[in-house]
């Protein structure tokens, strides 16, 4: 009686990445209320810098009574407004793009489209430049989400590019390649490259090389590089933030066809720490893109009193600088103590200088070196720890025993709980393991003296 579409279970929301969450939501800590409650680590939101941009809201009554010099803008607002957006919200967030990328790259407003998330981003990019059935590639591990996002409704095939631990899961050419090969075996339109920068789950920037390696295989191939940098205000540390716009124009090639095959995905969840206000965008150089996805925004708009709060807060530049330069050395600083922790306990984590979150290394933990052994080790953190974390075959990393754990979402009493759950967790686990090793020690040990006293020509 209902569509495919309804029906289907392709939405991704059985995976390992929201399954954890269902646990958290069942059982939330609370410091008084619930102390042996699930601490949720496995969300990606910066809550680190709230109290300055509840700082600048006292001090810009105007701007959250929607009044401009004094008088009110309400009508104004509520009236029905275009699909385009906010002029001045628009000329405002390709300023905030361009400051965060030290100012190597302009952006024009007019090749932005607002959309409500970069969710609805993501989603929009991919049926304006795939058909169902065609593929793109992405580098592993990556955002549990792009499943859903690229997969669910716009029908687009992933295509794993699979990166290595072995130089810290870096993109190469020949993953490149190789990922490209296999999707020609499965006889898959390969339309084009989906890369996270700075990195999700990694929390690494994109180097110099990457970047460049993407784009003389777009430029080979034909195909199409989106680049969701969605995270790049949370850099806080070196090296900085390239973006694929200065990558291509360092190359000199914004004259070539390949520039109107780049596409930025952005939005302010992640560095204003604002997902409830659902503020995405799409910015790309090819004319029909920007033409079709801003007429399918509609499906997907951002209110006006949002655009309008946004726009005053980002004309404040005084603002945002302050905003911009604490936030960062915050999120260094949490960052900083989540890795200290972590070595106290034993664990190691891939160096990181960007994001709300590490990308940590268990695998000394597993069982066995299987998905399976993740698996166990990971309902283990869940429901005897008490730590929602992502397990890395949620992000399709190839290699088990690696877990994203967020920082920023959680106070610092909180993060401190959670270090000495992990800390309790890993010396039990290592005893349990070193008594498993004796016992065996001991038995193998009577064997082997109950076989040598049983040899007739011991020493034959």
């Amino acid at each position: 009686m209902l569509s495919r579409k309804a029906s289907c279970d392709a939405h991704g929301q059985d995976s390992s990445y929201f399954l954890g969450w269902q646990a958290y939501e069942n059982n939330p800590y609370h410091q008084v209320d619930n102390p042996s409650g699930i601490i949720q680590m496995g969300l990606a939101e910066n809550q680190l810098s709230f109290d300055l941009l509840e700082s600048w809201l006292a001090s810009n009554p105007d701007a959250v009574g929607m009044k401009r010099n004094g008088e009110s803008v309400f009508k104004e607002l509520a009236l029905f407004q275009d699909y385009h957006g906010l002029p001045a919200f628009k000329n405002e967030l390709v300023k905030l793009m361009s400051k965060i990328r030290g100012d190597k790259a302009k952006f024009d407003p007019k090749k932005l489209v607002l959309t409500a998330g970069a969710t609805s981003a993501n989603e929009t990019l991919m049926f304006c430049l795939a058909d169902p059935g065609e593929a793109f590639l992405l580098p592993t591990p990556y955002y549990p989400g792009f499943d859903r996002d690229l997969k669910w409704r716009p029908d687009v095939e992933i295509v794993p590019i699979h990166c290595s631990s072995s130089n810290g899961f870096r993109i190469t050419m020949p993953a490149l390649e190789e990922a490209y090969e296999r999707a020609q075996r499965l006889n898959l339109k390969v339309k084009g490259v989906l890369v996270t920068n700075p990195s999700n789950p990694l929390g690494t920037t994109l180097t110099r090389d990457e970047l460049n390696h993407l784009i003389t295989f777009a430029i080979a191939k034909r195909i199409h590089i989106m680049s969701d940098e969605i995270y790049s205000g949370t850099v806080f540390d070196s090296p900085r933030f390239i973006s694929i716009t200065e990558a291509v124009m360092d190359r000199n090639l914004e004259d070539t066809d390949l520039w109107s095959r780049i596409h930025i995905v952005y939005s302010l969840s992640k560095d204003l720490g604002l997902p409830g206000f659902r503020v995405g965008m799409i910015y790309s150089n090819n004319e029909t893109v920007v033409a079709a996805a801003t007429k399918m925004s509609s499906f997907g708009l951002i209110s006006s009193q949002t655009q309008f709060l946004l726009a005053n807060m980002l004309a404040d530049k005084k603002f945002t600088c302050k905003y911009m330069k604490e936030n960062g050395k915050r999120l260094k600083k949490r960052m900083e103590m989540l890795v200290s922790g972590l070595k106290m306990a034993g664990v190691r984590c891939l160096k990181s200088n960007a994001g709300l979150f590490c990308w940590v290394d268990m695998r000394h933990l597993l069982v066995s070196n299987t998905f399976e052994a993740e698996k166990e080790l990971w309902k283990k953190i869940i429901f005897e720890v008490g730590l929602n974390i992502s397990p890395g075959s949620s992000c399709h990393c190839t290699e088990p025993g690696w877990f994203r754990v967020c920082f920023a979402n959680m106070s610092e009493d909180t993060l401190q709980v959670s270090l000495r759950r992990i800390k309790a967790f890993v010396e039990s686990n290592i005893s349990g393991c070193s008594q498993q090793q004796q016992r065996r020690g001991s038995i193998i040990g009577k064997w082997v003296s109950k076989l040598s006293s049983s040899d007739p020509e011991p020493d034959r």
